[in-house]
């Protein structure tokens, strides 16, 4: 396994799915990590999970769309622990719909979380990381930020910014010694899916169709995310910047 021994790293939504996983990851890796979520109950829960593998984690309250929640996190963590070592943002929402069935609230909400959400976190604790000469930025983008997904045209837009601004923060700040990379993923057997098929009138139909995008047949295990990112925080991949760490079961194979 990569050793994250001794870091503090720093993981926003990560009360369920894929951000959990990566917080769990990270501790098991020898990390202490500050599970970021506005979300107390499930954020705790993932701080006991680890602490019961006999992990280091502790609970930071924020919304990522919040700039003085933000600021307020860092602050805390950075007075605490001195820095952060790595930094993933996870935390991500999304939604359905064309142009015309988005709305500009929609639009607006998914950008505040996605991408200003991204923006927010990484600007808050990008500065201690330069002048320590050493650090790691994951965000978590999608592979609708890659390739053009249908009905997913708010969730498209953002996290193809999240894409973007991977690639113009690694270039900016290679020189300060840090590391910036985005993951990639197709869709992921997470809380929030399973919440969504029980929207549709076939659930079952509704997943088997969802499984099949991919050509493994299956949705992605937010444990083998969480796998990558590991690998993308670690020293061994210390010649890994600015990338798009595709993730989809063979999904844009054929596009």
């Amino acid at each position: 396994m990569f050793s994250l021994q001794g870091k503090i790293t720093f993981v926003t939504g990560a009360a369920s799915g894929i951000g959990a996983a990566i917080a769990e990851t990270f501790a098991q890796a020898g990390a202490f990590v500050c599970v970021a979520d506005r979300n107390p109950v499930g954020g705790l829960d993932t701080v006991s999970r680890i602490k019961a593998g006999g992990g280091q984690a502790e609970f930071l309250p924020v919304d990522v769309a919040s700039e003085a929640q933000c600021a307020q996190a860092a602050e805390s963590v950075l007075s605490r622990h001195g820095r952060v070592d790595v930094l993933v943002n996870n935390a991500g929402i999304g939604t359905v719909g064309t142009l015309l069935q988005t709305s500009g609230a929609d639009l607006d909400r998914l950008y505040a979380v996605n991408v200003r959400g991204t923006f927010n976190v990484t600007k808050v604790l990008l500065p201690s990381m330069i002048e320590r000469r050493q650090g790691v930025v994951i965000n978590m983008a999608s592979i609708a930020g890659v390739v053009g997904v249908r009905d997913r045209l708010a969730y498209t837009t953002t996290k193809s910014a999240v894409v973007g601004l991977t690639k113009a923060l690694a270039l900016d700040h290679a020189q300060n010694g840090i590391r910036v990379n985005c993951i990639c993923p197709a869709r992921v057997e997470t809380p929030w899916i399973k919440e969504r098929l029980k929207e549709y009138p076939d659930p079952q139909k509704a997943y088997e169709e969802m499984c099949a995008t991919q050509a493994l047949g299956r949705m992605g295990r937010p444990e083998e995310i969480a796998a990558a990112a590991l690998y993308l925080a670690s020293d061994e991949a210390a010649f890994v910047t600015g990338a798009e760490f595709i993730i989809d079961g063979g999904w844009s194979a054929g596009k």
